[in-house]
């Protein structure tokens, strides 16, 4: 049994299908009722509440863990003492990179490491599902607002994402890894609307954003040192941060998904 939770959200959600689809036995965790394939166990569990998993844990012998929570060390306790001995870790980019902003992931990825289970962190960079903060925007205006329009970052696709987890989850190999997910190549916040736009068939006009308009957005739902740390990656990244990374390939045996083809894919959701 392989324990999914983040069940209902972009990476979740394939990994459910994905896993589901190779015969596995399949719980998805979720905080709300999910539409699941027919033959996935659903728990209604919260990762901020630990002892709510326990029904989830029963049976199972991998964990794909998201960050979420404030108690990891109780997730994971509990997941060990049910039979887990497997755990998968989707972690952030910014863990590595900006370690002392991101300070929950690195909260997370040290409870992994000292959990004593086979372990394996994915760290994500951004991923190309961000660009549904667009839909509203796009689908009655057609038009898209984000800062620093001609920054470039390698965003991933949430698919391939989910992809890279089923095997590691599922293989041997990767216990003690950690990787770094990134797409093919960077792309600028102008660029994905205008691939958006094409996959539409009608032109999307991209709104450059000041950093103070950003800010003021992001902090109506992200705490402020984050909202700071993002805003430093959008605006000012790292070397490290546009850099490709070859693990998707590796592990895939095939390149990462460009982001016009995300967006030709979740087209429906900008019309």
């Amino acid at each position: 049994m392989i324990v999914v939770t983040g069940a209902t959200g972009n990476v979740g959600k394939e990994l459910v299908r994905i896993l589901a689809g190779a015969g596995e036995r399949v719980t998805a965790v979720s905080r709300r009722v999910a539409q699941l394939p027919d033959d996935v166990r659903h728990v209604e569990a919260d990762l901020a509440d630990p002892p709510s998993l326990a029904p989830a844990f029963e049976g199972a012998q991998a964990l794909f863990l998201l960050v979420a929570g404030a108690d990891p060390e109780g997730i994971l306790g509990l997941a060990k003492a049910a039979g887990v001995r497997r755990v998968v870790l989707l972690s952030s980019q910014g863990a590595g990179t900006r370690p002392e902003v991101y300070r929950h992931p690195v909260a997370f990825e040290d409870a992994v490491r000292g959990s004593g289970l086979d372990w394996t962190i994915l760290r994500s960079g951004g991923l190309n599902s961000n660009a549904f903060a667009w839909a509203g925007s796009i689908r009655t205006e057609r038009t898209a607002a984000a800062p620093f329009g001609d920054v470039g970052l390698p965003t991933v696709d949430p698919a391939d994402v989910a992809e890279v987890a089923a095997v590691v989850l599922r293989e041997g190999g990767h216990a003690g890894s950690t990787y770094e997910l990134t797409g093919p190549a960077p792309v600028t916040p102008r660029e994905r609307a205008e691939a958006i736009g094409e996959a539409l068939g009608t032109p999307v006009r991209f709104i450059e954003q000041t950093r103070a308009e950003a800010r003021a957005q992001m902090l109506s739902f992200m705490p402020e040192p984050v909202v700071e740390g993002t805003l430093a990656i959008l605006g000012e990244p790292l070397p490290a941060e546009q850099e490709t990374s070859p693990a998707v390939e590796h592990i895939l045996g095939r390149a990462p998904r460009a982001f016009a083809d995300w967006a030709a894919r979740t087209a429906p959701a900008f019309q």
